[in-house]
C-alpha cells in the first residue's frame, strides 16, 4: 500500500471537491482560509452538517471528529444551539450591538464561578486575541519584556508565541534547552530573540531556566495539555505553580483546546492549580467565534478604563465584536447544557467506548497504534512508545497515520489527516460503533496490505 495510490483513490471518489478546489485557488490563496485546513491532494469541501455528521459536495456523509477543531461541544445544529441564537433574534434583534448587553454579565458571572481561578474576565473574538491581550497584560503587570512558552505549545497565529510550535529537530536545540524558531515566514527576530522556550514535563530543565532568566520573564505561557491530549505531570503543574509565584512571574493557562473537555471547569479543575491567567475559545462559544481572558483581578484591572485618564497607565483593550449577542447566547447555551447532571460525563464515556475500541483492534491487528488523551479529546499515535513531549512524537510513524487517516475518509470517519480526535453530544452508540467498524476495516486493510 503506498500513500499516492490511497491519495488517488481519495481524489477519484470526489470530483466535485476536487473542482471546487480547483476553481478556488484563483480567488483564495491556496484555495482556502488558513493553512491548516489544507492536505494533500486538496481538502474535502462539506456543503452541510447535522450532529455528529458531515456531508460533502459529493454526497459523502462522515462522522465528524473535527468537531470544527473541537469548538461543537454540543455537535452541528444542536436543539439548544438553535434555541439560543434565534432568541436573540426575537428578543435583541440584532448580532451586535458594538456595546455592552445584559448577556455579557450572564456569561462572566458562569464562567466566574465554573473556573476557580477568575476573578474577572474580558471576551474576545478569538483564542488567539485571548492569548495576544493575556500576555499584554503579563508584560504590564511585571515590566518585563520576554515570553517563556513550551516547545510544541500552539498559542495562535501572532507571532510572539508562534515560536517553536513545529521546529525541525536540527534547528531546536537540545531538548533540555531548546531554541526558539519562527514557524513563519516574516516573523521578525525580534520576537525570536525575546521568547524563552521550556521543555514541557522536564522539571529540572524548567527550574534551571526560569530561575536563570526570571528577570527578563514576564510571563509563562502554556497549553496545560500539549496540543490537547499530551497531559503535563501532575507535579510539574504544581511545581511550576509555586515557581512562577516565587520568581514574579505570570502563569497564564491557554485552555482554549482543554477549557470545557477535560472538565467543565477546564484542566485547571483536573490539575487542582489556578494559574493568574487564562485564554478560552472553542466550546465557550457553542459554535460561534469568541474568545476570554479571565484571570485575578489584581491583573486584569490594568485594562480597566476606570484606572487613568492616560493611556500609557491602561492596558488597551478592545474588539467591535467583542461579546457579540449571538456568541454568547450560544455559549451559555453549551455552558447549561454541559452542567446537567450526567451530561458532561456521557460524552466522556462514549470518548472512552470508542478509545477502548481503537486500542483493542490495534492489539488483534498487531499494528503500533495507541490513543491518548484526557476527557473528551484524544489523538491517534502511530507508536507504543509513552509520549510526554513534543520531541517523544518524532517516534510517531506519521506515514502510518496518514495511511489510516485516508482510508478512514474512505470508510465515512473524519478528523482531517493527523489531526486529533473531539466528541460531542451528538456523537452516541451509532456513531462509536459506525466509527469502531471503520477502524477495523481499515487496520484490516493496513494488515494486509502493509505501507510501503
Amino acid at each position: 500500500m503506498k500513500i499516492s495510490s490511497l491519495q488517488h483513490t481519495f481524489q477519484v471518489n470526489r470530483p466535485n471537491s476536487a473542482s471546487f478546489f480547483e476553481q478556488a485557488k484563483h480567488s483564495m490563496t491556496g484555495g482556502v482560509n488558513g493553512n491548516l485546513r489544507y492536505f494533500a491532494p486538496f481538502p474535502i469541501i462539506f456543503e452541510k452538517a447535522k450532529n455528529a455528521t458531515l456531508i460533502d459536495v459529493d454526497g459523502h456523509p462522515y462522522v465528524d471528529y473535527l468537531l470544527s477543531y473541537g469548538a461543537l461541544m454540543l455537535g452541528h445544529a444542536h436543539p439548544d444551539i438553535l434555541t439560543a441564537v434565534e432568541r436573540v433574534w426575537s428578543e435583541q434583534g440584532t448580532s451586535s450591538f458594538g456595546a455592552t448587553h445584559p448577556l455579557e454579565l450572564e456569561m462572566a458571572e458562569e464562567l466566574i464561578t465554573l473556573f476557580p481561578s477568575f476573578d474577572q474576565i474580558r471576551f474576545t473574538n478569538s483564542g488567539l486575541e485571548a492569548t495576544l491581550f493575556a500576555l499584554r497584560l503579563a508584560m504590564a503587570a511585571t515590566g518585563r519584556t520576554h515570553v517563556a512558552k513550551f516547545e510544541g505549545h500552539y498559542h495562535g497565529a501572532h507571532d510572539h508565541v508562534l515560536q517553536s510550535v513545529n521546529p525541525e529537530a536540527h534547528a531546536a536545540g537540545a531538548s533540555e534547552e531548546p531554541m526558539a524558531v519562527p514557524d513563519s515566514l516574516g516573523s521578525p527576530d525580534y520576537y525570536r530573540q525575546h521568547s524563552v522556550i521550556l521543555p514541557f514535563n522536564d522539571w529540572d530543565a524548567c527550574e534551571r531556566i526560569l530561575t536563570d532568566r526570571a528577570q527578563e520573564i514576564a510571563a509563562v505561557i502554556m497549553e496545560p495539555m500539549l496540543s490537547g491530549y499530551i497531559a503535563a505531570d501532575p507535579q510539574f503543574m504544581k511545581n511550576l505553580r509555586e515557581l512562577t509565584t516565587q520568581l514574579g512571574i505570570i502563569l497564564i493557562f491557554d485552555e482554549v483546546k482543554t477549557g470545557f473537555r477535560i472538565e467543565v471547569g477546564g484542566a485547571q479543575t483536573y490539575y487542582g492549580v489556578e494559574p493568574d491567567l487564562t485564554a478560552l475559545g472553542k466550546v465557550v462559544g457553542g459554535g460561534f467565534p469568541i474568545g476570554i481572558v479571565g484571570g485575578k483581578q489584581s491583573v486584569m484591572e490594568l485594562a480597566s478604563p476606570l484606572r487613568s485618564n492616560k493611556k500609557t497607565e491602561v492596558v488597551f483593550h478592545s474588539g467591535t465584536f467583542n461579546g457579540n449577542p449571538l456568541s454568547i447566547a450560544a455559549g451559555l447555551a453549551t455552558i447549561r447544557y454541559l452542567k446537567q447532571p450526567g451530561r458532561f460525563d456521557q460524552i466522556v464515556q462514549h470518548t472512552h467506548e470508542l478509545r477502548s475500541g481503537i486500542d483493542a483492534l490495534a492489539k488483534q491487528y498487531e499494528l503500533p497504534l495507541q490513543t491518548i488523551g484526557i476527557g473528551t479529546i484524544f489523538n491517534v499515535l502511530t507508536t507504543e512508545k509513552t509520549v510526554q513531549h513534543y520531541r517523544d512524537l518524532g517516534a510517531n510513524h506519521n506515514q502510518l497515520r496518514l495511511a489510516l487517516d485516508y482510508l478512514l475518509m474512505e470508510n465515512g470517519v473524519y478528523s482531517k489527516p493527523l489531526n486529533r480526535f473531539s466528541l460531542s453530544a451528538g456523537h452516541g452508540p451509532d456513531e462509536i460503533k459506525a466509527t469502531l467498524d471503520a477502524f477495523e476495516k481499515c487496520m484490516a486493510a493496513l494488515k494486509k496490505d502493509p505501507l510501503v
